[in-house]
């Protein structure tokens, strides 16, 4: 497994009223989350890959629906999926340098905590190819929904 990435089981309650489940705790990971992001994807649809040049780490976890998360560890060639949500309740954390992104087997509510708050003015964001031939074979398809940012990147 990629050096420091962390494949975390999630305990799900469930009753008559629904289920409880505890997404994230601080004291069990290697650094605190300051921010939460919550996004809705449609089926298709790949966001990433990208990397934190000054290290912010992420905890993904697909809320509704599945996903494929995919990590590639961009010094030693390491790659790594798995899919995530309602089959299969597990959280992800992705430690900073690695390239990550998630694509949408379903339709997705997908929640990502990070180590560091998103600026604006100076983004710690370097994207990666999604169709790099190392992680191309990682994805369940070859014609993804991307973002203008995500397909430049890829071309």
């Amino acid at each position: 497994m990629i050096d420091g990435l962390l494949r975390i089981p999630l305990a799900v309650h469930e009753d008559e009223r629904g289920w409880f489940c505890e997404l994230r705790r601080d004291s069990t990971l290697p650094k605190p989350m300051v921010q939460t992001n919550v996004v809705f994807s449609r089926a298709g649809v790949i966001r990433g890959l990208h990397s934190h040049e000054r290290g912010q780490s992420d905890l993904f976890v697909c809320l509704r629906g599945m996903a494929r998360v995919v990590v590639f560890d961009r010094e030693s060639g390491e790659a790594f999926s798995e899919d995530i949500g309602d089959e299969n309740p597990v959280a992800v954390y992705v430690p900073g340098h690695h390239a990550h992104g998630y694509e949408a087997l379903t339709d997705v509510l997908f929640c990502y905590h990070v180590t560091a708050e998103y600026d604006p003015a100076d983004p710690d964001e370097r994207t990666f190819p999604w169709n790099d031939p190392r992680v191309a074979p990682l994805w369940s398809t070859s014609t993804p929904i991307l973002s203008a940012r995500d397909a430049a990147a890829a071309s």
